[in-house]
């Protein structure tokens, strides 16, 4: 039996992500792994459970993998399209849509992969470079951008793995 793999940031440079985007990587690359190992095999009774009233697992990845393409939408530079908007409003009713953690796992799975595509082939003298979020056009930059998507992903992957272990204590317990 092998021991188990540290977490993706003790685990060494990425050879082909800029170095100060390493920690967008790292962050994303261990969601990923977080939502594979302990999320895809939930039932989808447990993805749409909401203990307490909090969001359930399945509303977590929906979110997390679309504000993660939207964030990308705006560090390139660009507005969201009548489809992002579109999934968007569709996230808060994904409780009473049918849900399957592998599809779910696979999904979440595809958009950090996408992520990861434009995290590498964003140059460093790009970082600093001014954006413009949502309707009001609120002020970041490149980096912040991708800095928040990496952070808020990791907070969604967070709260849906604590719902998944209330989840299953509940029906175990």
């Amino acid at each position: 039996m092998s021991a188990p793999l540290p977490e993706v940031w003790l685990r060494g440079t990425l050879p082909d992500v800029p170095p100060l985007l390493q920690p967008v990587a790292h962050s994303l690359l261990q969601c990923r792994e977080e939502v594979e190992s302990k999320l895809s095999t939930l039932d989808p009774a447990q993805l749409v459970a909401r203990p307490g009233g909090a969001a359930s697992v399945a509303y977590h990845l929906t979110h997390a993998a679309g504000s993660l393409d939207r964030l990308l939408t705006y560090a390139r530079g660009e507005q969201l399209s009548d489809a992002q908007l579109a999934a968007l409003r569709a996230e808060s009713g994904v409780e009473a849509a049918s849900q399957d953690a592998a599809s779910l796992a696979r999904r979440f799975g595809a958009a950090v992969e996408r992520a990861l595509v434009q995290v590498r082939g964003t140059a460093e003298r790009e970082l600093p470079a001014a954006r413009e979020v949502g309707r009001g056009r609120l002020p970041s930059t490149v980096v912040g951008l991708l800095f928040h998507a990496a952070e808020h992903t990791q907070r969604h992957v967070g709260q849906a793995v604590t719902t998944a272990r209330i989840v299953r204590e509940m029906v175990t317990g």
